[in-house]
């Protein structure tokens, strides 16, 4: 369960990073609806990292899949997301990446699934 305490410290932490960044700078260089995306995308972050290190200490059978499923979800979801919100100030298209955004939610609502699954499998 080390890779669940790695991961989510990480997620935690970088959501803290760029959020004190968006707030603090961002704010000034991208257009309001690029500054909500972002949000977003730390919001989902730091929600699941905090998940990851509350599930890496839990007893539940199916730990490992809610594990990779959260980590996979988080980084299709929240890094998608973070790049997309870039696009106004750089020469790059990154359209590329607006398919794994649902695809990394998706991840996360299966993990989700999973997780309450086993919750009331439970004795």
């Amino acid at each position: 369960m080390k890779k669940a305490k790695i991961f989510g410290t990480l997620f935690v932490l970088i959501s803290v990073i760029f959020g004190a960044i968006n707030t603090h700078y961002l704010k000034s260089i991208l257009p309001k609806i690029a500054i909500n995306s972002i949000d977003v995308s730390l919001r989902y972050m730091i929600y699941h990292g905090l998940g990851l290190l509350i599930i890496s200490i839990l007893p539940i059978k199916e730990k490992r899949y809610v594990i990779n499923l959260f980590i996979i979800g988080t980084l299709l979801f929240s890094l998608s997301i973070l790049i997309l919100s870039f696009q106004s100030v750089s020469n790059s298209n990154f359209g590329w990446l607006g398919p794994l955004t649902p695809i990394g939610g998706l991840l996360l609502i299966s993990g989700w699934i999973i997780l309450l699954y086993s919750f009331i499998r439970e004795k």
